[in-house]
This record gives C-alpha cells, structure tokens and sequence, in this order.
C-alpha cells in the first residue's frame, strides 16, 4: 500500500489550498484516514480525521477552516483549507488505518504548504 500526497504550495493568508492524497494497493478496510502536520521543530499533529463511518474530528485550530472527505472509488482522499493563516504553515502528511484482519498504518510523503504574504 503507498499513499502519494499531492497539492501544497505558497498560498497568501486568507487563500485556499486543496491537498489530496491518492491510495494505491489493496486495502480492504475498513479504514480510517486522516492528514497531520509537522512544522519546522514541532511535534506532528493531527489536523482531520475521518473514521469508516463517517465521524470526522478536527482541532480547534482548524475547525470550521478545514474540511476532510474521501473518494472511494478513487481511493483518494483530500484536505480543503480555507482561510489559511501563516500558523498553518507545515508539511502535510496523509495517512490511512486498515482495521482489517490484515492491519496496519500507511503514511504519505508529505507535501509542503507555505502561508505567507
């Protein structure tokens, strides 16, 4: 299974970004999926999740900015940030939970997204 993200860039305070993160592989779930961030000496953190039944969760940090879904049938999965603040500034990362009997947790590569004017 590899997770491939894709999407960040420079973007002005107050714009939009769409990140996206394409799945690749046999996953047979259910699964879990979520995106962190990690800013230049800070830990990783959770941004948005969404569980196999739909339940999303975000941070205050980003609640009501930040927008989490998937695509099934193109096993994709994306992030849409609006009113982006320089604070949001880190390395985006995906990622996916397989609850199957299989298990396992998958990690994309990160992409950048830099908030600045």
């Amino acid at each position: 299974v590899q997770l491939q993200a894709s999407g960040g860039g420079l973007v002005q305070p107050g714009g939009s970004l769409r990140l996206s993160c394409a799945v690749s592989g046999s996953i047979v779930g259910p699964t879990a999926i979520a995106w962190f961030r990690q800013a230049p000496g800070k830990k990783r953190e959770l941004v948005a999740s969404i569980t196999s039944g739909d339940t999303t969760y975000y941070p205050d940090s980003v609640k009501g900015r930040f927008t989490i879904s998937r695509d099934n049938a193109e096993n994709t999965m994306f992030l849409q940030m609006n009113s982006l603040k320089p604070e949001d500034t880190a390395v985006y990362y995906c990622r996916l939970d397989d609850f199957s009997s299989r298990g396992g947790v998958y990690w994309g590569q990160g992409t950048q997204v830099t908030v600045s004017s």
